[in-house]
């Protein structure tokens, strides 16, 4: 990230005279979420280590986010589908003068020269290299180096304090308690699976689930209960179009390394399901160094990938495919990386980059990649698809809010964001769920949302499937074949209101029989899933073999692919893209858009879970979608 010296004029480094003392007014800014499962506390940090300190400036007008992406998204605004322009976006979110004069006069004031100090280009964030004593000096926090069963390393603190003079004007600050279990060495992962390799240890879970079963190929849709092929998919949801706006339109499909597909996979799946795509590849958009590995393969390396980029391709055809390959071989990535990549604004927007939380570069361990991060490289793709998530609970209420903000962006510059839920039912990553003290807990009882599909400002995918004995022209069930569909009630984000008729609908006329002690259940929390689409026996090419693949991470960029149809549909009759698709799927007027989902649970923690009903439910949301009335439906709109 580029990055400009602190040159701002006299007004903006006049200091106060009788600023407060640093010491003498601290508050708690932030707190761990959640203690590390596997690490131990190893030793304090040395003293003289030198941190790369982030202070994140707090944003103007984040309040308006909803208001503003309710004018270009709901379906009865004046303005549906006037997206605004990157400019109006900055213009409107950038931090006041007033925030950045108070925080480098804390600074200053507190010992640190000002040449010492960098600003970002859009003022979204301060950077300076101090000390662990300098810096445990000014936040009040006490810096330990933690260490994996693998040998892996990492430094946090627990909490740190602030000011109370300047924390109106400061997010967060990194790196500090945003904890991530990561086991970067690349000589020690080799053939593990997908959860023991890179970043990606506890905390980012993805990847869709298999049975073991190798799958022998029985063409028609008699057998669509026990394999799900692309004409399954087309039978279920009538997708019926042919792509006729492909140079205009835009489908983004996320990985994270090491995920990544293999073209022979590709071939083996077009030859048999639509041979006339053999060889197709998507445009790889390489991310902080992202590559499309081959070092390691086998279902933990290409399930995801070769799921993902096989369906997406297959229903889209001919539409071209982004592919949003994130992080090198060695550091990896997160969610925040990829939004680096489409909009330059996030790597600067509320502190950057965590580097506990996401991929910092250039990389300096052997191997990685050296050259500067990945920031706006490429205008946001119409449909982005992401099969990656991470337990709500793993990140502080600051983090998670910063980067829900960042979707809100996307959706008000014409984006559709689509997460899957999760495969664990009401449960968290592993199963895992929370004990009374908010921690995860082997024996927990308390549900554990995922996140980001929390944000109310992405669409949440669930996980259906064709019951057994059943076929396409019967209703689906909630997913509970090796996985149970994600959904519940955030603990972070409040109800939106597109979404609070179908909600309070749901809390009012088929109560859970849980109490407050295992979810939320205030009725004023957003809750998830949005819409679901099948998730249970995909045949996918992989690795050079048919295998069945279960999971959220199949619904997905079934989703987006139905969308980025429906966006060129829309471009081809002269409109826009849909951008956030949730006020519109909620509204009366897409009531008949959906096949309603009445059966199936997804439990977890010890309890059956929810249970799929009539109406939205916290199992399979909406419902699937009836692709020729949802694309008749977004027609109708300017």
């Amino acid at each position: 990230m580029r990055l400009l010296s602190l040159c701002w004029d006299a007004a903006l480094v006049t200091l106060v005279a009788a600023l407060p003392s640093r010491r003498s007014n601290l508050v708690l800014h932030e707190k761990r979420a959640m203690e590390p499962i596997d690490w131990t506390l190893s030793h304090k940090l040395e003293a003289d280590a030198v941190l790369p300190m982030r202070f994140g400036l707090t944003q103007n007008n984040l309040h308006k986010i909803e208001e503003m992406l309710m004018s270009v998204s709901h379906p009865s605004s004046p303005s549906y589908g006037k997206h605004f322009s990157p400019e109006d976006i900055v213009d409107t979110f950038a931090p006041s003068d007033e925030t950045v004069r108070a925080v480098t006069e804390w600074l200053v004031d507190s010992g640190i020269h000002q040449e010492r100090l960098r600003l970002s280009a859009s003022k979204g964030w301060i950077e300076v290299n101090a000390t662990t004593a300098e810096v445990e000096d000014l936040i009040a926090a006490e810096y330990n180096v933690y260490t994996h069963p693998s040998g892996a390393q990492q430094i946090g603190c627990h909490s740190y304090s602030v000011p109370e003079h300047v924390r109106e004007h400061i997010d967060l600050i990194q790196p500090t308690v945003h904890f991530l279990h990561r086991v970067p060495t690349p000589d020690r992962i080799k053939k593990r699976s997908i959860g023991e390799f890179g970043k990606l240890e506890a905390a980012i879970h993805g990847g869709p689930k298999t049975n073991g079963q190798k799958a022998t190929i029985t063409p028609g849709l008699e057998h669509c209960d026990e394999q799900i092929t692309l004409d399954c998919l087309r039978a279920l949801y009538s997708i019926d179009y042919t792509p006729q706006s492909t140079d205009k339109n835009t489908f983004g499909i996320l990985e994270l390394t090491p995920q990544a597909f293999l073209q022979s996979d590709l071939d083996m799946f077009f030859g048999n399901f639509s041979p006339s795509q053999v060889g197709t590849t998507p445009t790889l958009v390489s991310i902080d160094g992202g590559v499309a590995q081959t070092r390691n393969q086998g279902f933990n390396f290409n399930g995801e990938s070769d799921l993902d980029l096989e369906y997406a391709f297959g229903i889209t055809n001919p539409q071209p495919i982004l592919l949003l390959q994130a992080g090198d071989p060695i550091q990896g990535a997160s969610f925040n990386n990829w939004l680096d990549a489409v909009d330059g604004s996030f790597c600067t927007f509320e502190g950057g980059d965590d580097p506990t939380q996401d991929g910092i570069y250039p990389d300096p361990l052997p191997g990685g990649f050296n050259q500067p991060e990945s920031c706006g490289i490429i205008k946001p793709p119409f449909v982005v698809s992401a099969s990656y998530g991470q337990d709500e609970g793993s990140v502080t209420q600051a983090y998670a809010a910063r980067q829900c903000a960042e979707y809100g962006k996307l959706g008000m510059l014409g984006t559709t964001v689509l997460y899957s839920t999760g495969d664990n039912g009401v449960a968290g990553n592993g199963g895992i769920c929370l004990g009374p003290d908010g921690q995860p807990a082997e024996r927990g009882t308390t549900f554990s949302p995922d996140f980001p599909v929390t944000c109310p400002f992405i669409t949440a995918v669930g996980a259906t499937q064709v019951n057994p004995g059943s076929t396409v022209n019967d209703p689906e069930g909630a997913c509970e074949q090796v996985i149970f569909s994600g959904g519940g009630f955030s603990n972070f984000f409040a109800l939106p209101d597109y979404q609070a008729t179908a909600v309070t609908s749901f809390l009012t006329n088929h109560p859970p029989p849980f109490t407050s002690a295992q979810f939320n259940n205030s009725g004023v929390v957003r809750a998830f899933p949005d819409i679901s689409a099948n998730g249970a026996n995909y045949v996918v090419a992989v690795a050079g073999e048919f295998v069945l693949v279960f999971g959220t991470s199949c619904s997905a960029p079934v989703v987006g692919s139905m969308i980025t149809l429906i966006n060129d549909a829309r471009i081809t009759a002269g409109k826009g893209p849909v951008g956030f698709i949730n006020p519109a799927l909620y509204s009366d007027a897409f009531a008949n858009s959906f096949h309603d989902i009445t059966t199936g649970g997804n439990q977890g923690c010890g309890t059956p879970g929810f249970t799929a009903t009539e109406g939205w439910d916290p199992v399979t949301g909406l419902g699937t979608p009836n692709f020729t009335t949802l694309l008749t439906n977004f027609l109708a709109l300017p």
